[in-house]
């Protein structure tokens, strides 16, 4: 039974970290350890950790250095075949690693396995709807433009995907090999992964389940959204550094993405002047956006009016229902998409 790494990146999460790591302990596939990487906190997150006396879990402090740092530090140390990320404020279903390594023990071509995301908010009730995206043929300008993988607790990755994707770092007269590049403190995930897409024979497949749960919370959600869209053009040139003939295609469209991304994040902030300056951005940049996500790009667009011209309590009913809407469609595509999905798998297994 091969070993399942779970890092956890721990930074000022006292609120929630007890019950991620409950919720790592509580899989339903046993052979773990859990490596929790205090980055620098402040708080008692790390005494809350402490507190477990299971012999599988180790505890690793260090100097604060982003998520990004929290995590190679995490895979330097994984004994695992298989390394999985749980950020301290999100859940895992009892059973998602164990599907994960049946994915992988299935497919030994595919390098990073991922799960459809369940939203819940701060106090962990689900929202009703889910993170729902593109499962298997991902190529490089799905993750640009999609992030199919969503949030970095979804996906679990082969240890040898990061053998393949390392390069050697210098941090106080030491190497070190990095996985993540400590250089983004934003985009950080789709930098990693595009490296893996193109970088790598590996490819990309999802699970179509909902087995993480991604914690919505107000100080979650960045409300530096220029800093957000520097970080994305800093991603595009690194990308650019390495593949530039595919990005003279990709850029434009991967560009407008993000622009609607950043204006749904917009509209939670209830900033609706900054969601319709984003949104006409994605249009101006690439006005295919409206053709091939019809449906998405509408809705964006209509929330994004309507924040900015109807009063708060009109539009908060409105939003209401909207979600409701969401939801109810969400969960029919979910069974759908797992019907399809469990026929392909039965065929590729025989």
């Amino acid at each position: 039974m091969k070993k399942v790494s779970i890092v956890i990146p721990l930074y000022n999460t006292e609120k929630y970290v007890r019950l991620a790591l409950e919720s790592a302990l509580a899989q339903t596939y046993q052979n773990l350890e859990i490596i929790v990487v205090d980055d620098g906190s402040t708080d008692e997150g790390v005494t809350i950790c402490q507190q477990f006396t299971d012999d599988r879990i180790r505890i690793i402090q260090q100097e604060n250095r982003g998520l990004s740092g929290a995590r190679n530090t995490g895979i330097r140390h994984a004994e695992g075949e298989y390394v999985a990320f749980l950020d301290a404020d999100d859940l895992w279903i009892p059973e998602k690693v164990e599907r994960h390594v049946e994915h992988f023990e299935k497919r030994p071509e595919i390098g990073i396995s991922f799960s459809y995301s369940t939203f819940i908010d701060e106090n962990g009730t689900p929202l009703g709807i889910y993170q729902i995206s593109k499962v298997s043929q991902i190529t490089p300008l799905d993750i640009l433009c999609r992030t199919p993988i969503g949030n970095g607790s979804a996906a679990v990755f082969r240890k040898e995907v990061f053998e393949n994707i390392k390069f050697p770092v210098q941090v106080d007269g030491i190497i070190e090999e990095h996985y993540f590049d400590e250089a983004f403190r934003e985009s950080q995930d789709v930098e990693c992964w595009m490296r893996v897409a193109i970088k790598t024979k590996w490819i990309m497949e999802g699970l179509a389940e909902p087995l993480t749960l991604y914690r919505v919370n107000s100080k979650g959600i960045s409300a530096n959204l220029t800093k957000k869209m520097k970080a994305w053009e800093r991603l595009l040139n690194k990308v650019r550094s390495y593949a530039p003939e595919e990005m003279e295609q990709w850029e434009k469209p991967a560009m407008a993405y993000h622009c609607r991304h950043l204006a749904r994040r917009a509209v939670t902030l209830k900033d609706g002047g900054q969601a319709m300056k984003l949104f006409s951005r994605a249009i101006a940049t690439y006005a295919p956006i409206l053709i091939e996500e019809p449906f998405r790009t509408f809705l964006t667009g209509a929330a994004a009016s309507a924040l900015w011209i109807l009063p708060i309590n009109v539009y908060q009913r409105l939003f209401e229902v909207a979600a409701n809407l969401t939801g109810s469609s969400q969960r029919r595509r979910m069974t759908r998409y797992s019907t399809v999905y469990q026929s392909s798998s039965q065929k590729v297994a025989s």
